[in-house]
This record gives structure tokens, sequence and C-alpha cells, in this order.
């Protein structure tokens, strides 16, 4: 299984009223919800460890769980109330974001809703984003995540959202641990940008290597993506595509990648750290694919595997 862990909200994304005027529809949503329901599309089996509120968002949420298949034995919930995330694409058409997240459910995942033990049968473990910038549902995830280092793979996607982060060194020296940590750091060319100003990405890339993880993949936009480990450095193209938006996109390239693994019997430490240069380049390739049918369609909305080309299945 592809256990994601952290945050499930909900966006409200922008539209158009009858009159004319913007107004917020609102979706399921967050990096690991997006990452857990998309690999379910694919066919991978997937759950979601979080909290998560009994209000009306918190309904939608769970159902979105459960129409996708994506097992829900390890939520909690509370009376807390949901994350919110407004959503808007910015002059330069990337994303941007305004969070209400004040005593929030996923924001309060605390130790006890974290399981004794997870069982062989969960082989991956995804985590990120702005889980890890609220307390104390960081801390929770960040102690997980170093109970199950070298016990199954740790796939980290960083999602900067800099709007949240108040104390940059900080950040920076979590970040710099829970890479350390993890079998994949799964980033973007604007996150290492961030993390990294004044180092090339291939730098920042092998940074992170030297510091233990073994596989960095970093996703840039209609540049396609690229991955780096100790004997890898290759690239692969983006898929052309008429974009709608880009939200969830880098979520459905993440699932895309872990299910390729999955499919293929690589989903664990030792076969990451010896992807060879064929099979890495196939499974950023089926991501590249995932992430265009996201990019296609408002939202988070990710590809089920039958509408992913035929060579691809």
């Amino acid at each position: 299984m592809i256990l994601c862990c952290g945050e499930a909200l909900i966006d409200f994304i922008p539209a158009t009223s009858g009159d004319g005027s913007e107004c917020f529809m609102p979706a399921p949503g967050g990096c690991p919800y997006n990452t857990a329901i998309s690999a379910a599309r694919l066919g991978a089996p997937a759950g979601f460890l979080g909290r998560i509120s009994n209000d009306m968002f918190g309904e939608m949420i769970t159902a979105r769980l459960k129409k996708n298949s994506v097992s829900m034995h390890y939520l909690s919930r509370s009376n807390q109330p949901t994350t919110l995330a407004f959503v808007r694409r910015s002059h330069k058409g990337e994303a941007e974001y305004a969070f209400f997240a004040n005593d929030s459910a996923d924001r309060s995942f605390a130790p006890q809703d974290v399981p004794a033990e997870l069982p062989d049968a969960v082989s991956c473990l995804v985590f990120g984003s702005i889980s890890l910038l609220l307390e104390p549902g960081a801390t929770t995830i960040a102690d997980l995540v170093k109970r199950e280092t070298g016990r199954r793979v740790l796939s980290f996607d960083p999602n900067i959202r800099s709007n949240l982060i108040e104390d940059r060194p900080a950040f920076l020296q979590r970040f710099v641990e829970l890479a350390s940590r993890s079998t994949i750091v799964k980033t973007s060319d604007a996150d290492l940008e961030w993390l990294y100003p004044a180092l090339p990405l291939e730098d920042a890339a092998r940074g992170l290597i030297n510091a233990g993880t073994a596989l960095v993949v970093i996703t840039m936009g209609e540049h396609g993506s690229r991955a780096i480990s100790r004997t890898l450095d290759i690239s692969v193209a983006a898929v052309p595509v008429t974009v709608s938006d880009t939200v969830g996109a880098g979520d459905s390239f993440h699932a895309g990648l872990l299910t390729w693994l999955h499919d293929h019997d690589l989903l664990n430490p030792a076969a990451i750290a010896q992807l060879t240069s064929e099979q890495a380049t196939a499974a950023m390739s089926f991501a590249a694919h995932v992430a265009a049918v996201t990019c296609s369609r408002p939202g988070a909305d990710p590809a089920h595997r039958h509408e992913l080309a035929q060579s691809l299945q």
C-alpha cells in the first residue's frame, strides 16, 4: 500500500458566477490527499493517514476517499474545523494559495492518531507539504518519519508554500533532516530554488543525495522532469497539453511515479537505490502523462488509468 500522510483540506477553486463575477467552488484537496486519490485511480493500493473533521467539509473529503477506493483504515476524526485553502492563478499562470487553518483537524494530527505499528503491506509512506509547517501535526509527522526510517520507502514532497514559513532557518533544518531520511524526494524546480537560491538545481539535488536521499526527482513544468541519484542523471520531456490549471499536477506526478514503481515490484528502498536509467525514464514518462491529464482540467482531478494511452497501461 502507498500510505499518504498529512493534510486533507478544501480547496476553493476560482469560478465565475451567473452575473460574471468571480467566485470560488469547494473541492477536496491537499498534497498527500491528492496523491492518495491519484494513486488509487491508477490502480495502486492506496490509503490515507491523518485527522479529518466531522463537519460538512470533512464529509466531502471522506466521501471522495471512499468513492476512489482509498483505504480509510488509518483515519482519525474530530470536531475541529476543516482547513480551507483558496486557490487562484497568478499572472505567471502558477497557483497561489491563501490558507485558513487555525485549530483545524488535520493541523491537529497528534501521536494518538498514529498506529503503533504499520503493517508490512505498507510499502511506501508519502508525506510533506503544509502539514510540515503547522504544529502540532508537523512534529507528529516528523516523529513518524524518524520511526519508519529504514523500514519502508519514505517519499517526501516539500511542496513549498513560502507565505506560511515564518522561520526559514528552522524550516531548512527540518527539511534537510527529513530529506536525509527519505528514499525519494519529489520536488519542483521552484521549491529547490527557494530552498537553495545560490545553487544550481543539480548541485542542490546532489547535496540531498550526499545527505542520504536515494533519489531526487525534480519536476520543471513545461520543461519536463529530472531524476538524480548516485548513479543516475536523466531528463524526461513534459507531455504537451493545453493547461487548464496546475493544481494537483505535482501530486499526480508523484502518484504516477510511485504507482509505476509499485507495478514493477520496485517500490522498496534497495530497488530504488539501484534503479537503472531505463527504469527511471519509464517511471518518469508514466508520471508525466498522469500529470498532463490533471493539468488539462480544472482543480485537482487526477487521471484514471483508463485515460492514459494504451502503451502506458
